[in-house]
């Protein structure tokens, strides 16, 4: 009921609104908030029967809920946000996304940052992997961005076998010669990549790319060393376009799943919010795959056709003195 809630209420997301729209006891909707726990295994226990576990594209990134007038509600505080190119209060949600090899895409494991935990987005980022192989999850690559892309998320990424890319800093230390360091933005670099010696890690391969007019970087790396000599352009690109699903997710949660409106203040109620609003999201996500709809979007979209095609032909048309009387009505 309350996942059918947000997909559908337009503006007043509030657990009074949905008992006046469901003819129920408010408090029985902030009971609920407050009474269950969701974490990112129910997640993925719901996801995992959607997609093929081995050999697919798991991304990490996160993204900041606005709250900008909010004082008392729980993991409020400063973060940079990428949206306002600016530090904005509000909650910052660490979520890890999956690409499966069919082209079947889910999120599957979340984190909302908890500064009283004293744990940074890396640290998050580490511990949903983790869950995530021990949960049965099999990916061949690991993808995110430069804030992620630090030597020790990458060292971990390689032990467990995995391959990866990651964006990284223009001014990021790397060799091509043995002893000699450059800055990776002063670097050359041939449309297949080059392989470099990234410091305080090792060989990878080295990628840029140009997003309007800013240039950005990305490493690459494969267990299988002749499958990692013939990544190229082609390779980058694919994992590229995987990745970026991340970012539509981001959109889509903001826009149609109202996870940014509520009105509840503690950590658990706040925590089941967010987790109904991704879990929305999934259910929107699987109605694509089976194309019972065309995008997340139309079930918004298409809600109140009827009742906007209802209201002009009842009550505009019927609005005659709105007509000029000096002139006749033209049919634009």
């Amino acid at each position: 009921m309350y996942v059918g809630f947000l997909l559908s209420e337009p503006h007043a997301v509030s657990c009074r609104r949905l008992g006046e729209v469901m003819n129920i006891s408010h408090d029985s909707v902030n009971r609920f908030l407050n009474r269950e726990s969701y974490d990112g295994e129910d997640l993925f226990n719901e996801v995992k029967p959607l997609i093929n576990l081995n050999g697919g594209t798991l991304s990490v990134d996160d993204s900041v809920l606005d709250k900008p007038y909010a004082t008392y509600i729980a993991f409020i505080g400063y973060f940079w946000s990428g949206k306002h190119h600016a530090s904005v209060q509000g909650i910052n949600l660490v979520t890890m996304y999956y690409t499966d090899i069919e082209g079947n895409h889910y999120p599957v494991n979340f984190r909302v940052v908890d500064k009283s935990e004293n744990k940074t987005k890396n640290d998050y980022f580490l511990e949903m992997l983790a869950e995530l192989l021990s949960w049965g999850l099999n990916p061949a690559m690991v993808t995110g961005d430069s804030w992620y892309g630090c030597a020790k998320n990458l060292k971990a990424i390689r032990n467990y076998g995995l391959g990866f890319m990651f964006a990284i800093k223009s001014n990021r230390t790397l060799s091509i010669d043995k002893g000699v360091w450059q800055q990776v933005q002063t670097l050359d670099i041939p449309e297949n990549g080059k392989t470099v010696w990234l410091k305080e890690y090792g060989n990878v391969k080295l990628f840029r790319t140009q997003l309007k007019d800013q240039l950005r970087h990305y490493v690459v790396y494969l267990p299988d060393e002749e499958k990692f000599a013939e990544f190229h352009r082609a390779e980058f690109n694919s994992e590229h376009a995987k990745h970026w699903q991340i970012e539509q997710y981001h959109r889509t949660i903001k826009q149609v799943c109202n996870i940014e409106n509520f009105q509840v203040r503690a950590k658990q109620a706040t925590r089941n919010h967010l987790f109904a609003s991704i879990f929305a999201y999934v259910q929107l996500q699987r109605l694509t795959t089976i194309e019972a709809i065309k995008n997340c979007y139309q079930v918004r979209r298409d809600l109140f056709s009827n009742v906007v095609r209802s209201f002009i032909s009842e009550c505009v048309f019927t609005t005659n003195s709105l007509n000029p009387s000096f002139a006749p009505v033209v049919n634009a």
